[in-house]
């Protein structure tokens, strides 16, 4: 009967165990799903002749201050192109966001700082193309 009883104990234990390290090993898969699953807005700007430097620069902060605004954009970055394949039709800003999911990049579209970041571009921006895919 002791025996039983020390198997049991011993069985109990061994099954709450395991089943804690599967809740962990589940919980680090699905942390790594979310980590991998990246929704990227790619934006390109191209900026009117008469945008001066000081005007281009500031839409360049600008776009680069969304990133600290607005909490949904898990991700930024930016750059200017130097392609030597001059097939850019006259596009020279890519920026670069990203998020985990439609609805954060939804929320973005509508906030009042992207709002705000849109407003200021008539005057300067030529032509802008947006491009968004799911990160394979």
């Amino acid at each position: 009967m002791k025996n039983t009883c020390y198997l049991l104990i011993g069985l109990l234990i061994f099954t709450s165990c395991k089943d804690m390290n599967s809740e962990a090993e589940e919980a680090v898969t699905n942390q790594a799903e979310e980590q991998a699953r990246q929704l990227r807005h790619v934006v390109l700007f191209s900026f009117k002749e008469s945008a001066t430097p000081a005007e281009v620069e500031k839409v360049e902060a600008a776009f680069a201050n969304l990133a600290v605004e607005i909490d949904e954009i898990k991700a930024f970055e930016w750059g200017l192109n130097n392609s030597p394949e001059n097939l850019n039709k006259g596009f020279t800003h890519c920026f670069f966001v990203t998020f985990t999911s439609e609805q954060d990049r939804d929320t973005y579209l509508v906030h009042p700082k992207h709002q705000e970041f849109g407003a200021m571009l008539g005057p300067v921006l030529e032509d802008v193309l947006v491009v968004d895919y799911w990160k394979e």
